[in-house]
């Protein structure tokens, strides 16, 4: 036999196994630490990918893509593997985890110790073993390519086996209330307050990585999990197996890349709104905070504050001294974030020429522009673009000292979000466009890297697998102002830390909607408070309503603004709340500095659900509406308008102080704990932050 083994080629090989099964022939063997299985169209590859981990590709092409790794790191733990062929069927075992290959080509992962099956590949077919189960005319494989008639490019299906009881966690940032998804259909793909992030982590104590960044869904069924994506060349997952979701996570974040140290003024205060218009008003606001004696870390000029979009750089009539601007703000100590856009106007200096240096996406047909302002989208895919940009944003924002970047729409916001009519340098947006929030964050990360910077921290509206590395604050879009949406807000962000992104926030109050004036939305905006006190980072935002109107009637000034939005805005009882919170965060940044090292070192969660933390409490497993902030903070939000007590579980093992009252309570039982608008329950694992009190 002469065959071509995909990356690692050989011109030729000894077959550890060569069989027949029902007249057909099927070729399996091991090669460098390997499985490599051919049968009719199907090159199948398993191979150990970091401790306890393998990794699993297949293609109907001729041969595997060489050097892709998408999320995975490809400097990934050497780990021998023990490899058997043997009879009808061949195992690979690394670690905790053991993979089963079965004649018909299905795949089992167990427990290497126990031999407790965790996932199993979904085979419904003609002709299978007795150790398979049982024969189905059905005909419906594990793993099916579809061909997309005139391409290279396949739709793929993978199908597993459904658990029942099985609880699934991760995902990234959806705009639902479930954080167990069991039972739900996910979609891959981006959008405005959604991020596709498809690591999954089960309670049968094994994690996923779908490693595929193209356009697709998971459906999480009763009867069948199924993974599919619109347009691919191969099959790409892997796989881990762990005894607590902290190994679990650990061996994932090793395997894609943990954050950087998030730097200190990360874990302070950040004051935000939409849109603060001239620099004048800024610095008013920053220096209230101040007179006020307030705490306050950074303070955001978001978008339209340049001339046109796909300009980077100032509006000199609104903000005409950028350099006494970020002077006087570091002399009080406020780190200043600037808005970035990726959209190019057709009038901006820098359109022409992105476009003749092919640095703007494309369309499959049509007009490339659209969004707001007859804009197109710079194409982060493109190394090329991203030191263009770069250089951009060094020469008209660096300059004044200027390091923290926000990067919006970085989905893109496409209109519609016709994914198929989209196409990038790296290929059509229906196959690799999950990339781009991704690159989008690389450009800043490299940016400042390259310029000395360590603890790099992007604030950033998407992210994929692997988008953590390049020092990714995720925020959960532009959401509506309600407590529906609050609850919302609560799954995504501990979703969120499952999935990868421990650094995520959320616009305090919503971002669409919310009347100043109005008092239920005080109430919504004070328990959002109070929930974001506790969230990895602390940042008020929103789009309040009533409008002002524009300043001027060409560039950053004819666009409107928000009403106010801080934190004296909304009357003097609202305001004492937020004073009591944003005090409790001021002393809490030492421990939650200490929660960003395990973050950076370990790529623990920042916010986790109670399992996390306790998963050899049942009861921990069913708890769907408290969190953890760390080790030893338990938090438990109001979610609901006009609610003033609830029901608190206790995990057990230890006992909880009552940061409201002092109290100390057994763990292990529900208690009902008072919550008046001024507070939620917080509780402090007994022994520790005993200094952490409100004055």
């Amino acid at each position: 036999f002469r065959y071509n083994g995909g990356d690692r080629t050989k011109a030729a090989f000894r077959p550890r196994m060569l069989f027949f099964r029902k007249g057909e022939l099927t070729l399996l063997y091991a090669e460098e630490n390997r499985i490599l299985r051919r049968f009719d169209e199907e090159l199948l590859c398993i191979e150990p990918w970091g401790a306890n981990s393998l990794r699993v590709r297949a293609t109907v092409q001729g041969e595997l893509m060489a050097d892709e790794d998408f999320a995975l790191l490809p400097e990934h733990a050497e780990t021998k593997a023990q490899i058997t062929v043997n009879g009808t069927r061949a195992s690979i075992v690394n670690g905790k985890l053991r993979c089963d290959v079965f004649p018909s080509g299905k795949l089992r992962f167990s427990r290497a110790d126990t031999g407790e099956t965790l996932l199993e590949e979904y085979d419904r077919n003609r002709f299978r073993e007795e150790d398979e189960g049982f024969n189905s005319a059905l005909e419906i494989c594990p793993r099916t390519f579809r061909p997309i008639a005139g391409t290279d490019n396949f739709s793929l299906e993978v199908r597993f086996e459904a658990n029942g009881g099985e609880k699934l966690y991760g995902m990234g940032q959806y705009q639902q209330d479930c954080l167990d998804l069991k039972g739900c259909i996910v979609e891959l793909a981006h959008r405005n307050s959604q991020a596709s992030v498809p690591f999954v982590l089960s309670n049968r104590g094994y994690g996923l990585l779908w490693n595929n960044p193209a356009v697709g869904r998971v459906t999480f069924g009763k009867n069948v999990t199924e993974w599919t994506a619109r347009s691919t060349r191969q099959m790409d997952y892997w796989i881990t197996a762990g005894d607590t979701p902290a190994e679990i996570e650990e061996a994932y974040m090793t395997a894609v890349g943990k954050p950087p140290m998030m730097p200190d003024f990360g874990t302070g205060f950040w004051q935000c709104k939409l849109r603060y218009q001239t620099q004048d008003e800024l610095l008013e606001i920053a220096r209230e905070y101040k007179r006020r004696g307030l705490p306050i870390s950074v303070i955001v000029i978001d978008y339209f504050h340049w001339p046109h979009q796909g300009d980077w750089c100032f509006d000199p009539e609104y903000w005409p001294d950028p350099d006494a601007m970020v002077r006087e703000l570091k002399e009080m100590g406020i780190e200043l974030m600037i808005s970035v856009w990726p959209t190019v106007q057709e009038n901006s200096v820098n359109y022409r020429e992105m476009r003749e240096l092919g640095l703007l996406t494309r369309t499959e047909h049509g007009n490339r522009m659209h969004q707001l302002g007859n804009a197109c989208f710079a194409d982060m895919t493109n190394p090329e673009t991203r030191r263009y940009v770069w250089q951009k944003i060094q020469d008209n924002y660096r300059r004044y000292g200027i390091r923290v970047f926000w990067l919006d729409e970085a989905e893109p916001e496409f209109t519609r979000y016709e994914f198929e009519h989209y196409r990038y340098w790296r290929g059509s947006d229906l196959e690799i466009g999950n990339l781009y929030p991704r690159e989008y964050a690389k450009m800043a990360y490299e940016g400042l890297q390259g310029e000395g910077e360590q603890e790099i921290v992007s604030l950033v509206r998407c992210a994929w697998a692997g988008s953590q590395r390049y020092g990714a604050l995720v925020w959960s879009g532009d959401i509506d102002s309600s407590f529906r949406s609050l609850r919302n807000q609560f799954a995504a962000g501990l979703n969120m830390g499952i999935a990868g992104i421990p650094w995520w926030t959320t616009d305090i109050g919503g971002f669409h909607g919310g009347d100043i004036r109005d008092p239920a939305f005080h109430e919504c905006l004070a328990r959002w408070f109070e929930f974001g006190a506790f969230c990895p980072v602390m940042r008020l935002h929103g789009d309040r309503e009533p409008h002002k109107p524009p300043i001027g009637p060409t560039g950053g000034g004819s666009t409107p603004s928000g009403a106010s939005n801080e934190v004296w805005t909304y009357g003097e009882e609202v305001y004492e709340i937020c004073k009591k919170y944003l005090f409790l965060r001021e002393k809490m940044r030492p421990y939650v500095k200490e929660t960003m090292r395990q973050a950076h070192e370990k790529g623990s969660p920042v916010i986790r659900p109670l399992f996390y933390n306790f998963p050899g409490d049942k009861h921990a497993w069913e708890v769907e509406d408290e969190f953890f902030l760390g080790d030893d903070i338990l938090v438990a939000p109001i979610l609901w308008e006009n609610q003033r007590e609830r029901e608190v579980y206790l995990p057990a093992g230890c006992r909880w102080r009552n940061l409201n009252d002092g109290s100390v309570a057994e763990g292990g039982q529900t208690i009902s704990c008072a919550a008046p608008l001024s507070e939620i329950p917080v509780f402090i694992r007994e022994g520790k932050l005993e200094d952490l009190r409100f004055d």
